[in-house]
């Protein structure tokens, strides 16, 4: 009888040390995918021409931040006859964005331009910058990407894909969306963009499918 239990208690120790060496290489084999922050930076048209649409692009903006996470960053750019930065920190400072918003894209009928391709060089370049600093960057923009004022600042649709193929080789992750201009104008920025971006990481909409869009776009990022 001792003899009997001195086998069994064998085999179960043999059973459990083998289990054990199978869930050890299951879990060893199982990778846990490593969380990078994002970095959004939004440009902003806060032009005369595009003011009927900014209470809702400014509305988009925080409904973006408000699905993004603590260790995110965010950077915004107001862009009319001329592009700056107006607010950077993190996503979940309403008060911030709001304030920085209502300063700095008030109403003004003397600002009618829209420094588009000026703004995207300072956008690729903030984006860069936090690249470097171990964020996956991004560049959203609002507004009605509508040639006016300046003809240096404006955007150049023959350079633009070279310009971005240029940032990807230095940020392969980079994801683009284009949010609010006419159908006409983000047919352009597919047709000019995807080869660049590829589907996934290139994203427009008019305002009637924005829900649909920003969904795509935090799938973007990774998320």
């Amino acid at each position: 009888m001792k003899n009997r239990r001195f086998i069994i208690l064998g085999i179960l120790i043999v059973a459990i040390s083998v289990i054990g060496k199978l869930l050890w290489s299951a879990m060893s084999n199982v990778k846990i995918d490593e969380f990078r922050p994002a970095a959004v930076i939004f440009l902003v048209d806060s032009s005369a021409s595009n003011q009927k649409a900014l209470a809702d692009q400014k509305k988009t903006l925080r409904q973006i931040c408000n699905l993004m996470d603590p260790e995110d960053q965010v950077k915004i750019l107001r862009v009319s006859e001329d592009a700056y930065l107006i607010y950077e920190g993190t996503p979940f400072n309403g008060s911030g964005i709001t304030k920085a918003l209502d300063a700095f894209t008030a109403y003004d009928s003397k600002d009618y331009g829209t420094a588009y391709g000026l703004a995207l060089k300072k956008g690729f370049n903030h984006a860069l910058t936090m690249q470097k600093e171990g964020y996956i960057p991004a560049i959203v923009v609002l507004g009605d990407l509508e040639n006016e004022g300046a003809i240096e600042k404006q955007i150049n649709w023959d350079l633009l894909p070279k310009n971005v193929e240029n940032a990807k080789q230095y940020m392969p992750e980079l994801a683009m969306m284009f949010l609010y201009a006419h159908p006409e104008k983000l047919d352009q920025v597919k047709e000019k963009l995807t080869p660049v971006l590829g589907e996934k990481k290139l994203i427009v909409s008019p305002e009637q499918n924005i829900d649909k869009a920003i969904r795509q776009f935090v799938h973007a990022l990774g998320r």
